[in-house]
């Protein structure tokens, strides 16, 4: 899975399609990736206490990493990501505009 947790996305499949965000959790065994303030869904929460209240949660759930691109840091638009090795480590860049993430 190429996109990690703190990269900068942009939706380009669903319906979030168009918006960006930045990737909270990266779930790399599922190939998912859950985003701060998209695909809110709510989640009702049952009460942890005998006499207390549930609630109703929203909460941001996972979306597929094939839904999504990585932003460009110098264009600001969606780009693919390549790895290369260089000195041993391995580094991610991006294909429009070659700068490392």
């Amino acid at each position: 899975m190429k996109i990690k947790k703190g990269d900068k996305v942009i939706v380009i499949a669903g319906k979030e399609s168009g918006k960006t965000g930045v990737v909270s959790e990266a779930i790399p065994s599922r190939e998912k990736i859950v985003i701060d303030g998209l695909n809110i869904m709510k989640k009702h929460r049952r009460a942890t206490r005998a006499g207390g209240k549930g609630q109703i949660v929203e909460v941001a759930m996972p979306i597929h990493v094939s839904n999504v691109m990585l932003v460009d840091p110098k264009t600001g638009k969606g780009t693919r990501v390549a790895t290369s090795r260089v000195n041993g480590t391995y580094t991610r860049t991006t294909k429009k505009s070659g700068s490392t993430v």
